[in-house]
Parts: structure tokens; sequence; C-alpha cells
């Protein structure tokens, strides 16, 4: 449920032997838990650039090894090519995704350039975020002269690495220097105009980027440029922060576009992008008939645009995680040129790991019903008890749904709306439990299924079998909170949401109340079982406390629903 996921962008100076780049990323790969997204070479260039996506941890070790591996193989004493370079590995940035902040991204680069230049004696700068001094949050400032200059640079005082700072030697020599930093996930994309004017699609593109355009004499675009004192171009700055563009032509599809790198989601998000380039468009005349996404997206993009459209028509957000994503694929037209699957292009979706087996809310309800009365002993009454809850959520969630839709209730579809996404939160919650409940019993059962042969292996099996049975006693408490929390909810639909819906508000509560007395009975059975009756003690009286405040909630939302419906 709390994923925490980041992206690694290494450059490796070798483009050409694909020996070489399979090394680096064998090893890269050879962390548990990454997942290598795209491998791509430039033979012009002789550099590589790799994306690899996991859990922090992970991948910050899959960076070591592959700068570990490049050091190995690459020297840069013979290195040539076209693009800028300082090292076997130049550059290597760690990208929030999921779960993490840019400031924790940052802290870990400073910590991955230190053990680079500890136990690799790589000389290692810090850049973007992660950079010690305003000046080395540029890039370009930390590469100066590239890795011809390290040998001036290294050991002079405001020129020296961050780390690893020595006398330029043999070891250095090899191995250059490493930028090791910290960047918001950037996120190239191109606007599809109604026109095949290229230089109409560069006028879009000045107005909305960062730079701007130059400022020209007599404010005529065919005047010469102005400069400063200091004989700069002076320029007008564009209306979106983070952004570069320029406009181009692509025969492919026979249009002009507006190509954008937006460097900071957290500063111009995607949709806020579109919208003033459709307004720029409009400006000059020109529409903006579709968004072609240029590799992959993290998922609050597109979660974050489709809220966005759908507060812009004052349409409840209280909806499934696909139909807002929907939306913004349709908002935007992210379709226009090709077809848009989200599990081909939004990033968690692509390392999402493969469950064994099918999960319980993955099955039809006629399957769940037949899988739940086998003889098999799970699902048993937990799972039921969370299931019970979630759709005492969904309920609540459609009530406040329709009632933000409905005729003449236009000025209130905010209330609901934010009702629906607490709902849907509380509905999502129960049915994780739903599967979390079967896990806690299977742990009881591996745990049974332990050696017992000597004095040792019975202590390990009656330890695992207590902090199973503590885990299965504590995950139907869980549902027992979480479907106590939808009375609100429920009560609030019944008392001012669509009276047409009271009723549903009604059976919500009635499933509500059933699932916090059904998780009651396996709180009660489990806790049986626990050796520590103090913890045992404790567990059974606070679901207790829940179910006195369940059956008093329950009792109050049927006491509105009868008085709406006595009035019908």
């Amino acid at each position: 449920m709390n994923t925490r996921i980041i992206e690694c962008v290494p450059n490796f100076s070798e483009g050409r032997d694909p020996n070489v780049i399979k090394s680096i990323t064998d090893a890269i790969e050879s962390v548990k838990g990454i997942k290598l997204l795209d491998v791509d070479p430039g033979e012009a260039t002789n550099r590589t650039v790799v994306t690899f996506v996991g859990e922090p941890e992970a991948v910050t070790e899959a960076a070591f090894r592959g700068v570990k591996r490049a050091a190995e193989l690459i020297d840069m004493r013979t290195h040539h090519g076209a693009h800028p370079r300082m090292g076997a590995t130049d550059v290597c940035p760690l990208i929030p995704i999921a779960g993490v902040t840019l400031e924790e991204c940052a802290e870990l680069s400073r910590k991955l350039a230190k053990r680079i230049s500890d136990e690799l004696e790589i000389p290692t700068y810090c850049y973007e975020a992660a950079a010690f001094t305003s000046e080395r949050k540029n890039l370009a400032v930390c590469r100066e002269g590239e890795y011809e200059a390290l040998p001036e640079k290294m050991n002079h005082p405001g020129k020296a690495p961050d780390f690893g700072d020595r006398p330029f030697d043999e070891k250095a020599a090899k191995t250059g220097a490493t930028t090791v930093g910290a960047r918001d996930f950037l996120i190239a994309v191109n606007f599809n105009l109604n026109t095949t004017s290229t230089r109409r699609a560069n006028a879009i593109a000045f107005d909305v980027r960062e730079k701007g355009r130059p400022m020209r004499e007599g404010g005529k675009p065919n005047g010469k440029p102005m400069k400063d004192e200091n004989g700069n171009t002076i320029m007008i700055p564009g209306t979106l922060k983070a952004t570069k563009a320029i406009g181009w032509f692509i025969d492919e599809y026979g249009i002009a576009q507006v190509s954008m790198n937006i460097t900071n989601i957290g500063v111009t998000p995607l949709h806020e992008a579109f919208d003033e380039v459709c307004r720029a468009a409009a400006a000059r005349g020109l529409r903006v008939t579709g968004t072609e996404i240029v590799g992959l997206v993290p998922k609050r993009t597109l979660i974050e645009a489709g809220r966005y459209f759908l507060h812009k028509q004052q349409r409840s957000t209280g909806i499934a995680e696909s139909e807002i994503i929907r939306m913004a694929v349709k908002s935007m037209g992210l379709d226009e040129l090709a077809p848009f699957n989200p599990e081909e292009k939004v990033i968690e979706y692509l390392i999402a790991p493969k469950t064994e087996g099918k999960k319980l809310t993955d099955m039809t309800c006629e399957a769940f019903a037949e899988e739940t009365a086998s003889e098999s002993p799970a699902p048993g009454g937990g799972s039921i008890s969370a299931y019970m809850g979630a759709l005492a959520a969904a309920l609540g969630t459609m009530v406040a749904n329709l009632s933000a839709h409905k005729a003449g209730w236009d000025e209130r579809w905010k209330e609901f709306s934010d009702y629906a996404d607490k709902g849907h939160e509380l509905m999502a919650r129960m049915l994780h439990l739903v599967d979390e409940d079967t896990e806690s019993f299977n742990r009881i059962m591996e745990a049974i299924k332990m050696p017992k042969n000597s004095p040792e292996e019975k202590e390990a099996r009656s330890m695992a079998l207590e902090a199973a049975t503590l885990y299965a006693t504590k995950v139907p408490l869980d549902t027992m909170e979480t479907a106590c929390a939808t009375f609100p909810l429920l009560e609030a639909m019944a008392q001012s949401g669509n009276p047409a819906s009271v009723s549903d508000a009604g059976v919500g509560a009635l499933a509500a109340r059933s699932a916090v007395l059904g998780a009651q009975l396996n709180v009660r059975i489990n806790a049986a079982g626990l050796t520590d009756r103090a913890e045992a003690d404790r567990l059974t009286s606070r679901a207790e406390e829940i179910a006195l405040k369940a059956i008093e909630a329950e009792k109050r939302v049927l006491e509105i629903v009868n008085e709406v419906l006595s009035r019908k």
C-alpha cells in the first residue's frame, strides 16, 4: 500500500561495445528488486543512458554496482565521443517516483556519492537537488572543462570534487569523475497542432517555455535582438516555469508539434502545460489536437491530470483509479496518434510485482462465493467481514457520487466529491484487508508446519507461531477500525445526500456493522491463541470498544434512513 519507488538514469561513457554495456547492466540487474526499463546506447556520443527503477535501497545499491563495473571496464584516457563527459559514469541522478520526496533522494545521492568515493576511489561531485552549493546545482558547472580539466580542478579550492578530492593520479585518470544528483522526473511530451507550420509551432513554444524569446528592437519579430550592458541577449520569459520547448514538423504524422521537456513536474504539472499550450495556440488561431508522451510517466502525473479535468467539469473524483486515468487520456488526447496503454506507459504499473496465484479481490463475485464455500478454511469469516466493509464504503461512495451529479445540486459537487474521495480510500483499504486476512491465516499454517525435532526448532516454531497469531489478531482489528470509519460517510449521505438513494446508505450501515462484528469474532478467536495474555486482553478490549461504537453508529444511520423513508 505504501510503495516507495525511485528511478535512476546513469549515463556511462561507452556506447559502442555491446559487451561492456551488457556487463554494466548485468551488474545493475544483479540487485534483487530492480527493474531495467531502458538501455539507450549512442555510437556518435559513445555514451549509453540506462534507466532502472525499484525501492530506494535497491536502486542505490544497483547504481553503486553499475558505477563499479563501469570503472573496471572503461578507461577515460582513451575515451572520445560527441557528448560532454567527465567520467566512466558521467552522471547518476536519482529521481522520486512514488512515496519518496526529492529531499530524500538528495540525501540518498549524497550518501551514494560518498560511498563511490570511499570504496571505489572515484572523485564525485553532487549536483541538482543534492548540490552543496547553489552553483553546483547546474550540471554544466560541475562538468566544466570535462574530463580534460580534471587535473587542474582536483585539489583546487572551489573546483575540487565534493568527495574524494586529491591530486590527480592514475586512478582518477582512468575513471574520471562522477556527478551524482537528485532531480524531479522529466517528462518529454509533444503537443500536436492542427498546422504544418514549424514557424508557428516555434512561436507557441517561445510563448510558453521558461526561457521565452529574445527581446527585439521595436518589438518587431524581425527586429534585432536587444542586449544588456554585458552584451547578453535580453529575454522575454515564457509562461511556464521548468520547461524547455521548440517547434518542429513530423513527417510521419504530417503535423507540427510543440516539443517540450518538463524538468520539474512539481512546478509545472503535465495538465497545466497542456492547458497553457492550448491557450497559446488559440491566441494564434491554432488548436492542440492531442498529446504524445515520449517514454514513461509516474502514475501521479495522470492521476493529478484526471482529477484536474474532473474538477473543471465539477465532477466527483471519488471513482476508480482506472477511470481517473482514462479521463486524463481523453482530456489531453494522449491516444490521438497511437493507442495509449497505461500498463505500458506508467512506471508503477510496469514494475508492479507479479503475484503468485490470483488474489481474492481479482475473482468474480461467483468465484469468490464458490471459493468461500469450498472445503478450504480460507477465505473465511475474516475476509468476508473485510469484503462487507468494502461494500459498505462502496455504497457510501455511490451515494456521494450520485449526489455530486444530481441536477440542481451543482453548487454542492465539491462537498460530495470530497466524501466520495474518502469513501473510495476506505473501500481500497478494505479490499486490501480481504486478501490480508487470508494471508494472516496462511502465516499461522506455515508456522504450524515448522519442524519441532529439537529444543531450538521448538523454540523457533513457538516464536513464529506467536508472531503469526498476533498478526492474525491485528488484521481483523484493522478491519474493525476501517469498517467503523465508514459510518461518518454513511450518516452524512443518509442525512444530506440524494434522498432517492437513502436506502443505499442504510444498507451500507448494515454492512458496516456486520463487518465490524464479524471481524470482532476473528479478533477473539485468534487472541485466544496468544501466549502474551496482556496483549490478548488489550486487543480484545479495543475490539469491544469498536463494536459498541459501530452498534450505536448503525442505529443513528438507520433512524435517519427511516425518517427520510417515512416522508416519501
